[in-house]
């Protein structure tokens, strides 16, 4: 790993993601996990204030760098419920079939190489009934922004640690073996290529 990736990216990563807007959109989305959950890019722990502890019961945090997980030890030693780390890539989900009642996923399917593979991991540990949780930012409707996200996005993804601009959510969720239930877009405020949002809900097919 080189002095890029282990000393600055995690800060660079944790300052993007912790953004105003950014933070609106967690607490509109993380209130809705319940049960045992499972946190896909638990990151530097942005979204763990954010979980009502009156429906969580156990938390999985995946998150395969050493760096963020550093990051994020103050957040989870105040974590009112049973946490754990799980320090894997996304495609590795180490939990039995299912085993948990809600999948959250906030500004990850950006960064992860395989997202097909992760996504039918993730429906895999679901319990029948279980949800896909998820907030995303991704491809943007308007032609314009398209161009520059096409433009910018190999550049950005190599100072963004794999970080892409212009992924499409909803059929990358499909792809994965979900079926959208709740589904709502808009442009955050600041930069338009990194601020189309996606969220909503999806089950297992």
């Amino acid at each position: 790993m080189g002095l890029y990736s282990k000393y600055i990216l995690p800060h660079v990563v944790d300052f993007t993601c912790r953004t105003k807007p950014c933070m609106r959109q967690r607490e509109k989305v993380v209130p809705l996990a319940s049960g045992e959950v499972l946190e896909i890019g638990v990151g530097s722990g942005l979204n763990l204030p954010f979980y009502d502890s009156g429906r969580v019961s156990r938390l999985w945090g995946l998150e395969p760098s050493a760096e963020m997980r550093q990051l994020a030890g103050d957040a989870v030693q105040s974590l009112p419920f049973e946490f754990d780390f799980i320090d894997l890539p996304g495609e590795e989900i180490p939990l039995e079939a299912n085993s948990v009642d809600t999948v959250l996923i906030t500004y990850t399917l950006c960064t992860i190489p395989e997202t097909e593979p992760a996504l039918r991991g993730m429906a895999r540990v679901l319990r029948p009934g279980g949800k896909l949780i998820f907030c995303e930012h991704g491809a943007a409707p308007d032609a314009s922004v398209r161009r520059w996200q096409e433009r910018l996005n190999p550049a950005w993804s190599r100072i963004g640690g794999g970080c892409n601009l212009n992924r499409e959510i909803p059929e990358l969720i499909r792809a994965g073996g979900f079926e959208i239930e709740q589904l709502e877009t808009m442009y955050l405020p600041g930069w338009r290529p990194a601020g189309f949002n996606y969220w909503g809900s999806a089950a297992p097919r």
